[in-house]
């Protein structure tokens, strides 16, 4: 077996290293401790003597340290549960849009923020998977071979994504990434159905500078990735008013879902460094675990 899952990983990394190599280059400039989820919770290692509240049973307080003092303290141990955490990432034809050469499109950059917050949460000790049915959450390198290969494969079939919410765990958490530039019922069914099961997590909207600030001007066709939808106007500058308010209209319909149903919301653009985006990321999962 051994000999085998080795094969398997060798295999698998011979197809992977661009992704999987930035993807850890990204990971390392955030500095994590030996635990990143310090709390009081099940485990073997202590973290921190607590003076005793009313309500704290007899077995929970450390007579050998209360005895140094007119108070008695509770030993408190370091939370250990690992905890299983599901990415959902947007392969859609919209997501490979690019508006300059000199950055990279919005598929590529929410891969590489998928998979380098996946090396940080395993590091920390957590579960991640692929949300749906095709890969439950693991820890472990094969694990994190088979979320580069994920990641790495592109087959778009939709002009846009919708979040994948099947096979969601009760009281897991999840991350959703997207340009969330199409239905949005889809979004806010899978929030509720995460809801229900107790599922917190983030949002992040991937845009390029493009989509934000609406650059174009006299004659332009607009078409979108897959060919299915298609606008010529003669006078482009006059719709960026309307499109900017329909975008920020549709960032404070996100930004509320995400708060009415206990998650985080934020818009991240390609134009930028990866680096905020992750960190971002990271501390909005770790506030939830």
């Amino acid at each position: 077996m051994p000999a085998l899952l080795r094969s398997r990983a060798e295999t698998l990394a011979g197809t992977l290293p661009p992704l999987l190599a930035e993807a850890e280059h990204l990971a390392a400039t955030v500095l994590l401790g030996e635990h990143g989820r310090r709390r009081a919770g099940q485990g073997d290692e202590f973290w921190q003597y607590r003076p005793a509240h009313p309500g704290d049973e007899a077995r929970m307080v450390d007579w050998r340290r209360s005895a140094r003092s007119d108070a008695h303290f509770v030993r408190e141990k370091e939370w250990q549960a690992a905890q299983s955490v599901q990415i959902w990432v947007d392969n859609a034809r919209s997501m490979t849009f690019s508006g300059a050469a000199d950055h990279p499109d919005k598929s590529q950059r929410a891969r590489l923020l998928a998979l380098a917050v996946s090396i940080l949460l395993m590091r920390g000790g957590e579960r991640v998977g692929l949300a749906g049915l095709t890969l439950p959450p693991r820890t472990g390198e094969l694990q994190l071979l088979r979320l580069a290969e994920a990641f790495s494969a592109q087959d778009p079939d939709s002009d846009y994504g919708s979040p994948e919410s099947r096979g969601m765990l009760p009281h897991s958490r999840a991350v959703f990434i997207s340009d969330f530039l199409g239905d949005l019922a889809p979004v806010e069914a899978a929030l509720t159905k995460a809801a229900d099961r107790g599922v917190k997590g983030a949002l992040l909207q991937v845009l390029d500078p493009a989509e934000e600030a609406f650059p174009f001007d006299g004659r332009t066709i607009f078409e979108s990735m897959g060919g299915g939808i298609r606008h010529e106007t003669l006078k482009a500058g006059e719709l960026r008013d309307r499109y900017l308010q329909r975008l920020a209209d549709r960032k404070a319909r996100l930004a509320d879902l995400a708060r009415l149903t206990g998650w985080h919301f934020d818009c991240y653009h390609t134009g930028d460094s990866a680096q905020p985006a992750l960190l971002w990321l990271f501390r909005a999962l770790e506030r939830q675990i």
